[in-house]
């Protein structure tokens, strides 16, 4: 059995729950086989977070706080234009779609996660701020909430979609990345207008 100092057998659970859930998914996660994968005792993963909601709980909030981040970065890249900053925000959170769908899928399966948690309350509103402020800033200003919707449905399905291979048969030999950087932009452009003031 490894031997971890407190921190960094916490960060060893998340790791493992992570390898959990990309590996057999949500249904094939156990509290026992995330302990067993961090070299410590079955007792270990309630200690540090109660139960198995409590778990993916923190899990989900650290994958909001890493849309966060990406969907930050990719704005403050994408130069003084707000229409610029809105697509790059948007591309942002598909990118993080598809290069961590484990936690992507969790981060919204609300049946299976605390809604008390206080961490995964607050990334998942800070995630959400973030295009709300996107969108905000096209239009100078507060954002009627029909638009926003129309935005976050547009970027949460179509990430969705690629997530289940439900795009494959339209996608065909294009490269998955690439694919939804050019349908993504395709997407945005058609709802520009309707998403613009």
């Amino acid at each position: 059995m490894n031997n971890y100092h407190h921190g960094d057998l916490r960060a060893a659970l998340l790791d493992a729950a992570g390898d959990i859930l990309q590996e057999k998914g949500l249904e094939g996660f156990s509290l026992r086989e995330c302990a067993r994968r961090a070299g410590t005792s079955h007792a270990a993963p309630a200690h540090h977070f109660g139960d198995t909601p409590g778990l993916l709980s923190e899990f989900a909030a650290l994958g909001f706080e890493r849309m966060v981040a990406l969907m930050r970065a990719a704005r403050a890249a994408a130069g003084p234009d707000a229409w610029d900053q809105l697509r790059a925000t948007g591309r942002a959170y598909i990118d993080f779609a598809l290069a961590n769908r484990a936690a992507f899928q969790l981060m919204f399966r609300t049946d299976r996660l605390d809604a008390g948690h206080a961490r995964l309350r607050d990334a998942s509103a800070a995630a959400f701020g973030e295009l709300r402020s996107a969108l905000a800033a096209l239009h100078g200003g507060d954002v009627e909430t029909p638009r926003l919707m129309l935005a976050w449905s547009a970027v949460h399905g179509f990430s969705t979609l690629l997530l289940e291979h439900a795009t494959d048969g339209i996608r065909q030999e294009t490269d998955v990345q690439r694919f939804s950087r050019e349908m993504g932009d395709a997407v945005l452009a058609l709802l520009k207008n309707s998403l613009a003031p």
